[in-house]
């Protein structure tokens, strides 16, 4: 039986719907990436699990317990470490753990050996007894993560981890959680970021407009393209509507599949070719159109690739998307003022 079955979760904030029929099963011991952009209901389906946020309909099951009838007793199995975590600065980090033992009701001579374990595992001896206003982003992480395991979860569960993070203290993280999950910890991690979910995850879903899009192991979502990817740029710097003629040039090509504009790199294509054989046509139908190729490269599927076949944009483009439409919603709030 997996650990947890999430089924036809449905989720509406108003008009907006975050989750859309979304169902997930996650198997005791894995380590399970959920990847997708920001807005894509990511947040929503971790607070559902974790008890902090009702669905409007669907079912959790956590280790066969009803997640939504009995959320005290599945609270006691989850460890869940969010996005942005409160911390007291005044306090250290020791009298932070103890607090946090506290309000689980540990005895007291367990709480503190559970603290000196979680010191010792997560190497915060150096730091522990300073106050946490002094601490950085890779310091206040792992307390966080040790907070999180505070009480022994069955599950932990993360919400982007390593946001902000640099590339050291990043790396400091996932060698702690890979150590984790090789001790036996089930690991729900949440992230935008591709290399993280392909570099930890030995499960994982893609998420979208609230719902699943795809779902295996890294490596099988990959060789399920069966084709390469290829990026195109016909001069250094292009434009939308150079980008978009090339593209209704290109994809009617046979062998050339899901061909986008991706104006997160200045406008260069992206696109699947079943063989190498389509890129001679493809240079030969370019020059006759008077296009000259600036870059062309050939390259494995990633995870990007992934999304892209199934929504036939980028991770990144949907980003931009997101960030779009947030800014539109600010300027039409100030513009009613």
């Amino acid at each position: 039986m997996p650990l947890v079955v999430l089924q036809n979760l449905v989720k509406s904030y108003g008009p907006i719907k975050a989750l859309s029929n979304l169902s997930l099963e996650i198997p005791q011991g894995s380590f399970f990436g959920l990847l997708g952009p920001n807005g894509s209901g990511k947040s929503t389906t971790l607070r559902i699990l974790c008890t902090l946020l009702e669905p409007d309909s669907g079912e959790v099951l956590v280790n066969g317990e009803n997640a939504l009838k009995n959320p005290r007793n599945i609270r006691s199995k989850i460890g869940y470490v969010a996005q942005e975590v409160a911390i007291d600065k005044i306090l250290t980090g020791r009298e932070l753990l103890q607090l946090h033992g506290d309000l689980y009701h540990l005895r007291k001579e367990y709480r503190e050996q559970r603290i000196k374990n979680l010191i010792e595992n997560l190497e915060m001896n150096d730091w522990i007894d300073r106050r946490s206003g002094s601490y950085s982003g890779g310091m206040r992480r792992r307390l966080d993560l040790a907070t999180g395991l505070m009480h022994e979860p069955d599950l932990l569960v993360l919400d982007e981890p390593t946001v902000g993070l640099d590339i050291e203290s990043r790396a400091t993280i996932w060698s702690l959680l890979k150590e984790l999950n090789k001790g036996g910890k089930t690991i729900l991690l949440s992230s935008h970021y591709l290399e993280e979910v392909d570099e930890l995850s030995d499960q994982m879903a893609i998420i979208d407009a609230g719902r699943v899009i795809a779902q295996g192991t890294p490596d099988e979502l990959k060789k399920n393209l069966g084709c390469n990817r290829v990026t195109l740029k016909v001069r250094e710097f292009s434009n939308e509507i150079e980008g978009e003629k090339v593209k209704e040039l290109i994809k009617k090509l046979d062998g050339l599949h899901n061909v986008v504009v991706n104006r997160a790199q200045g406008y260069s294509l992206n696109f699947f070719v079943d063989t190498s054989d389509t890129l001679p046509i493809l240079r030969s139908q370019l020059n006759e159109q008077g296009f000259e190729i600036f870059a062309i490269s050939e390259s494995r599927p990633t995870l990007d690739d992934v999304y892209l076949q199934s929504t036939g944009k980028t991770l990144m483009d949907a980003e931009l998307e997101v960030a779009n439409k947030r800014d539109l919603k600010k300027e039409a709030k100030q513009s009613m003022r």
